[in-house]
């Protein structure tokens, strides 16, 4: 209904079945969900084989479907999703259905059902609750600069190398990226749990912190307002807009979120979607307003479950 690429189709099937192995050891954990990675990577090296094999009629189908569509095809697109809600369903319904049915089976599955085992496993050891070392978190940065970043360069200068064939690069291409983007991301993980150590971070830390606890929320509200932005029922801006505007767009939706989020927070337990799912899961309406307690040291704030630093 906003957008076919929804990730939470993916995040909730593979919920349903990652849940039945919640019980495992971390060592079970981490093994199962790389092997389960490794799985949609060997599916893509194989689909990647197999092209020498392909009719050409598939062959050219896929190749302007998928990696060089010819100008009428763009035209199509663009008109589509300048044009009203139920015009866009013209291409969102279709691509939905290949995003939620073949894409996940090939990819989805394995990929984000994958890396929910291995960050089971990471939960279970402690490095999700800032509860390891410094010197773990450090080496997992630094194994994210050394070893990760470059090795995910490296993959876009073979790409180019290719001269960008839709053979190389739609299948062999992105395995650079597919793994070492899996190092690169812990390394992220590193530097919020380094920071989430350091209480003077706390002011700096606190915004990003209510984001993630409006995470339903701020996630749909994302697709929201850019769709509103960029679809033909809002402003119309599909195809329009620059690279650096794009990067700027995103800079703003950011500081819109991490302004509104910690204010809304201080008047309210949960984001207005959090509510809602809490309450549908318990089947009764959950408390939403925060008690505020005056005449204490001034003001303060009761029912708050919300941490002060990360």
């Amino acid at each position: 209904l906003l957008w076919s690429g929804d990730i939470l189709y993916w995040y909730g099937m593979c919920g349903l079945i990652v849940y039945l192995f919640r019980k495992l050891s971390p060592p079970r954990l981490l093994a199962l969900g790389l092997l389960a990675i490794a799985v949609a990577s060997a599916l893509w090296l194989f689909f990647g084989w197999s092209m020498q094999f392909w009719p050409p009629e598939v062959l050219k189908e896929f190749t302007q479907g998928r990696w060089q569509p010819p100008p009428e095809l763009v035209a199509r697109e663009v008109a589509a999703y300048r044009g009203s809600w139920l015009e866009q369903m013209a291409l969102r319904v279709p691509g939905a259905f290949a995003f939620q049915t073949f894409l996940f089976l090939i990819l989805g599955l394995w990929r984000a059902g994958g890396l929910m085992l291995v960050g089971m496993a990471l939960f279970k050891w402690g490095v999700f609750s800032a509860k390891r070392s410094p010197v773990l978190y450090l080496a997992l940065v630094a194994a994210a600069v050394l070893v990760g970043i470059p090795t995910i360069l490296y993959g876009v200068h073979r790409n180019f190398a290719a001269g960008w064939d839709v053979r190389y690069s739609f299948f062999f291409g992105p395995q650079f990226n597919y793994w070492a983007s899996i190092l690169v991301s812990l390394g992220w993980v590193s530097l919020v749990m380094l920071a989430c150590q350091k209480p003077a971070l706390a002011p700096f830390t606190r915004p990003f912190a209510a984001v993630g606890q409006m995470a339903f929320t701020n996630y749909l509200l994302q697709t929201i307002i850019c769709t509103t932005i960029f679809y033909g029922h809002g402003f119309g801006q599909f195809g329009q807009v620059a690279r650096v505007g794009q990067i700027a767009l995103v800079a703003a939706v950011w500081a819109f979120q991490l302004i509104v989020s910690p204010l809304w927070l201080r008047y309210f337990l949960f984001g207005p979607l959090e509510w809602l799912w809490r309450s549908l899961t318990y089947l009764r309406f959950q408390p939403i307003r925060r008690q505020l307690l005056r005449g204490v040291g001034g003001s303060g704030l009761v029912g708050s479950g919300f941490s002060p630093a990360c």
